[in-house]
């Protein structure tokens, strides 16, 4: 394709394509024209492809290039119009330069994207190489085989909808998939399962709101494609880490894809927030589809190579990648960090999201090849008057050694607390090494977040998440069972701190599957009294199960979805974890927004925190470093609370002692005598023995079946 600039032919001649504006990115839709700009600062031609149903291509020349963005307006086109872009440009692909006007190019700036790659990830037609001679550029065509953006109208009745706004210290996560929470649900329509509006369904709704959700982690939305390894398996990419269009609802989970997945997702955005349920986004900005530098050409290798991925050496084209994807994005770069932020700031104030889960955060940290904390990224977030009033959540780890970041994000960040998870595992497992660690964990992990100022709800504490064993799974097997994946169980992580209890898998050993049940309700109900933000992954409060899969990336199916019958669902742990998320929104004591300091409150009064021996004693430091001690007690004072009310008032509470006993026999404990909390009743117990309701005395003595909890509230 050769590309002329266009010009004049004859007096009195109107343009084809108007100049446009270059300053709103993608295709911006109006009654007279719509507007299509690019960012591609050295392509030296740049065409706007308009394609029909039939697949037929009408393409326009962009004639305006202002600081580095190609654009202009085109007349006649509205919104459910598929577009795409060509490029032509250097080809140095030694240097990062890969333009080949063959490749029709998916907007990065898309809000919808139509069609899916309909060749393998490996098809000479998406690649902008020759497959027999790399030097050279590709002369197929990709154009029927590539996905496609979609002109949007933005106008939406939101019905006066506002941010629910939930503060942290009152936040309860979900992490959920749209697709695999309501592909089996019973109780939604058969056509809205799976999709964005199943989600936002009233049965799925009210579901969450009943058991204590205030915020739903969807896993990544953003429009992803599939990887070639998968595909040669048969197998799709299910989790969605693999982002391509970064303004675009990701179209399978929509009625269809020239639009309705923006007005999908935004009534399912409205109906949750009328229940006061937030919607964070699991988002996946630290790479591409395109994988390495021999993958396919959808995008951003078509239309800025060099800016968009980072490079192992600045002058060389070795792709340098943490993502373990096959890039690393580099948001070191002016128009990439544009492109992330005008992302984020879309969602929210386009689609109306309360925050956001960033995937391998310490990827988008880098400067250079260092991880910084005082980077472009987090300075350029820290200080936007949008993205700062909203949830930001960082996966602190990424795919290098030295990426392992956990705790030293800066303020406002919150993190998940992998920490927090391995503890707890261990620790119910009674393999913690005493109950030092265990005790930093359950008050909300002062040693990771004090320093720098956070409270303990920058600490997102989980013990599961999609990736990895379901709780279910976490107490019915040691081993990993990843033979579905196609990777000859090599797949996933080999150290779970999981235990089977002794059966490998499903049993119908009735002590054994007690004992799992008991154990799951410890876990879970030790999650939701911990200090800090609780994490839930869905399905686990119903004993969901994936057959022993701890890496179920590539299972759309029956082994992923939530499964919503009653027959096999753990229901008694269903009813603890809706128990224990009702005390924690009751009672502010469990939910404090400042760290314990481990002395009064006030003057003459108890401890706010205090650790309590079996023998009815506090801690002493020898007990702290005995390594054989698998009982301990949390006594949490409510009278008055550290912190005051929002008009400066006092703020008044009951006091808790919550017992737990991970070791393999039942434990005598004494209940403290003090001057503070003569009487006590039990509130929640994974021991039979103690039922809800039961009154207590300070200095009684109590017997604590082996592996199980107890929560006590002052009288």
């Amino acid at each position: 394709m050769s590309s002329p600039s266009w010009r004049w032919s004859a007096p009195g001649e109107f343009a084809p394509v108007w100049p446009g504006s270059p300053h709103r990115l993608g295709a911006t839709w109006s009654p007279e024209s719509t507007t299509f700009a690019v960012h591609a600062p050295e392509a030296e031609a740049l065409w706007v492809c308009l394609v029909d149903d039939a697949g037929r291509e009408t393409r326009h020349q962009l004639t305006e290039h202002t600081l580095g963005v190609w654009h202009g307006a085109i007349p006649g086109v509205v919104p459910g119009q598929r577009y795409g872009y060509r490029a032509d440009g250097p080809w140095a692909p030694d240097a990062g330069r890969r333009f080949n006007p063959q490749k029709l190019l998916l907007d990065p700036y898309a809000r919808a994207v139509s069609g899916t790659v309909t060749a393998s990830a490996g098809s000479p037609e998406l690649l902008a190489h020759d497959l027999a001679e790399p030097w050279r550029p590709s002369g197929l065509d990709s154009a029927g085989h590539v996905p496609l953006g979609v002109v949007v109208d933005d106008d939406f009745d939101w019905r006066g909808d506002r941010p629910p706004a939930v503060r942290w210290t009152d936040t309860v996560l979900y992490e959920l998939h749209v697709k695999g929470f309501t592909q089996l649900h019973d109780r939604v329509p058969e056509a809205l399962r799976g999709t964005y509006a199943g989600l936002g369904s009233a049965p799925v709704v009210d579901y969450l709101r009943d058991l204590g959700i205030t915020a739903v982690e969807l896993l990544p939305v953003h429009h992803f494609l599939s990887e070639r390894p998968l595909a040669e398996r048969g197998l799709s990419n299910y989790w969605g880490y693999s982002s391509i269009g970064f303004f675009a609802p990701h179209a399978a989970y929509a009625a269809g894809d020239r639009g309705q997945q923006v007005t999908e997702f935004k009534e399912m955005v409205r109906s949750f927030h009328a229940a006061g349920i937030e919607v964070v986004l699991d988002v996946v900005y630290n790479h591409t589809a395109e994988g390495g530098a021999d993958g396919p050409t959808y995008s951003f290798r078509g239309l800025d190579d060099f800016g968009t991925y980072k490079r192992a050496h600045a002058t060389k084209d070795a792709y340098w990648d943490v993502t373990g994807c096959g890039n690393t994005v580099d948001t070191s770069h002016r128009g990439t960090l544009r492109m992330i932020m005008d992302s984020l700031r879309y969602w929210v104030t386009e689609m109306h999201v309360d925050g956001f889960r960033f995937d391998l955060a310490p990827a988008l940290t880098r400067t250079g090849h260092d991880v910084d904390m005082r980077s472009a990224f987090l300075t350029t977030v820290g200080q936007d008057p949008v993205l700062r009033q909203v949830k930001l959540i960082a996966e602190p780890w990424d795919a290098s050694m030295d990426g392992y970041q956990v705790g030293n994000f800066p303020p406002p960040w919150g993190e998940w607390n992998d920490k927090y998870r391995d503890t707890m595992r261990d620790f119910w497992r009674a393999d913690a090494g005493g109950i030092r660690e265990v005790a930093s964990r359950l008050a909300g992990s002062s040693d990771l977040y004090a320093d720098d100022g956070r409270s303990p709800y920058a600490s997102v504490n989980f013990v599961t998440c999609h990736d990895g064993f379901t709780l279910r799974d976490l107490v019915s097997y040691d081993r990993k069972h990843n033979e579905a994946n196609g990777e000859g169980n090599r797949d996933g992580s080999d150290h779970n701190r999981s235990w089977n209890h002794g059966v490998e898998g499903e049993t119908d050993d009735v002590a054994i599957v007690a004992l799992r049940r008991r154990q799951a309700m410890n876990m879970m109900a030790t999650l939701c009294l911990s200090s800090g933000i609780p994490m839930l992954a869905a399905g686990d409060e119903r004993g969901r199960t994936q057959g022993g899969n701890n890496n179920a990336y590539c299972q759309d199916n029956e082994t992923s979805w939530v499964d919503w019958r009653a027959d096999d669902a753990w229901l008694d742990l269903y009813e603890l974890t809706k128990q224990a998320l009702r005390l924690r929104r009751e009672h502010p004591a469990l939910r404090q927004r400042h760290h314990f300091r481990g002395r009064p409150s006030i003057d003459g009064g108890p401890k706010d925190l205090a650790w309590m021996h079996p023998e009815g004693r506090e801690m002493t430091d020898q007990d702290w470093y005995d390594g054989a001690l698998h009982v301990v007690g949390m006594f949490v004072s409510g009278d008055p609370l550290r912190a005051p009310g929002p008009q400066g008032e006092q703020m008044r509470d009951r006091s808790f002692l919550l017992w737990c006993n991970a070791q393999s026999t039942d434990c005598t404990i004494r209940l403290p005598e003090n001057e503070w909390v003569a009487r006590g009743e039990v509130v929640l117990s994974t021991d039979p023995a103690h039922a809800d309701g039961s009154e207590v005395q300070a200095g009684d003595e109590i017997t604590l079946a082996a592996r199980s909890l107890l929560l006590l509230r002052q009288a």
